[in-house]
């Protein structure tokens, strides 16, 4: 059943008088949500729909400390397809099984700025988990357990005195540090560790508008790895794997600029985008890639070449200016738009770069492999 804390409605205390750099745990407002494991996730959710504030929920197993699961993780289970047939009316240890992660622990009698310390030196995924406190054993020797939420320990900390300010300081630095390396996580391939397909279509989208605006080409490489289904069937996964890292910093080399960005788009195949880059640009950058991929020399039996290889597409546009102007037209923003029904058919976009970069890789295929493809538009 909910501990009878769980149904008060807590806020920070900020700015207490006793909160000094010795302030601990023990004297801040806590929040108390523990559960037995076996009882219905129903119970879970409603307990933390009908109290906003709480972090999370602790689950004991016959009294002792099972683990915990944050309101956060709760809610991002439950709101997966099928969740609900499969935790509403199962014991909430079910859904911990999926959504168990490593928690934090520590005795109520820790410092706030220790606390608030540890907290920041977790893994960037866990960054933002609630703190399982631990309370001293009562006088039947119990040991019970509350949640306390990080933002609120990162309030409490920030409002002691002067002589925290320097910690203050430090510790959100390191939060920023956090946050950057959660940005570069979540943008990143987790193999390769080049940009990933959500990194690659909000910066070619971003420069796609930006060379609209400035009337300037942009050019679009896309790579594929030949016969590289084959290198995974004779080689083994782990030397795919393996390949693909070896070729994307073989690609990366070619890359000079830093406006330029290599992503991965999709299983064996990357893309290049190279804003402010004319069609003999590309070419150029096309033809320093395949010639680090050459040097690498990773032996392929199943290809003709015997060796890895790469084949490329190249496409170079200059995006159109054209906007809405109402609904069924368009306006040029520099010349007046064809009186032809067609007129809304010459708007480009990226969408169009992305199918010449694609043709050109299909012709570079179709024509032997180990080679580059230019369309011209």
């Amino acid at each position: 059943m909910l501990n009878s804390l769980a149904s008060a409605i807590w806020s920070p205390r900020l700015g207490h008088a006793s909160l000094d750099l010795d302030a601990t745990l023990a004297q801040m407002s806590l929040y108390e949500f523990e559960i037995e494991a076996n009882h219905l996730g129903k119970n879970v959710a409603l307990g933390l729909e009908n109290n906003p504030l709480l972090p999370g929920v602790i689950l004991t197993e016959e009294g002792r400390f099972l683990g915990m699961i944050s309101r956060q993780r709760f809610f991002e289970h439950m709101s997966r397809p099928y969740a609900l047939e499969l935790f509403w009316q199962r014991p909430v240890k079910t859904l911990y099984r999926f959504a168990q992660t490593e928690v934090l622990v520590v005795p109520w009698d820790t410092k706030i700025v220790d606390a608030a310390r540890s907290a920041l030196e977790r893994s960037p995924q866990l960054i933002y988990e609630p703190i399982v406190v631990e309370k001293s054993p009562d006088a039947s020797g119990k040991i019970s357990y509350s949640l306390i939420d990080v933002h609120q320990l990162m309030l409490e900390q920030a409002q002691i005195h002067q002589r925290a300010r320097h910690l203050v300081e430090e510790l959100y630095q390191k939060l920023e540090t956090v946050n950057q390396e959660l940005y570069r996580l979540a943008n990143s391939d987790g193999l390769t560790l080049v940009a990933n397909r959500r990194r690659f279509d909000e910066y070619f989208d971003r420069e796609w508008r930006r060379c609209a605006r400035e009337q300037t080409p942009i050019s679009l490489i896309l790579c594929d790895i030949d016969y590289f289904k084959r290198y995974n069937d004779s080689c083994g996964h782990l030397a795919g794997d393996d390949c693909l890292r070896q070729v994307a910093a073989a690609i990366n080399k070619g890359i000079m600029r830093p406006g330029d960005l290599l992503a991965r788009y999709g299983g064996e195949e990357f893309a290049v985008i190279l804003p402010n880059t004319p069609s003999e640009g590309a070419v150029t950058v096309a033809k320093r890639i395949q010639s680090h991929i050459r040097e690498l020399q990773i032996p392929h039996p199943a290809s003709p070449a015997k060796r890895v290889t790469l084949s490329l597409g190249v496409a170079t546009k200059i995006p159109s200016r054209l906007a809405p102007a109402s609904e069924g037209s368009y306006t040029d923003l520099a010349v007046q738009p064809p009186a032809t029904p067609l007129g809304a058919a010459m708007l480009t976009s990226g969408k169009e770069l992305l199918a010449a970069a694609d043709t050109a890789l299909y012709l570079a295929k179709n024509h032997g492999r180990d080679r580059f493809a230019v369309t011209l538009s």
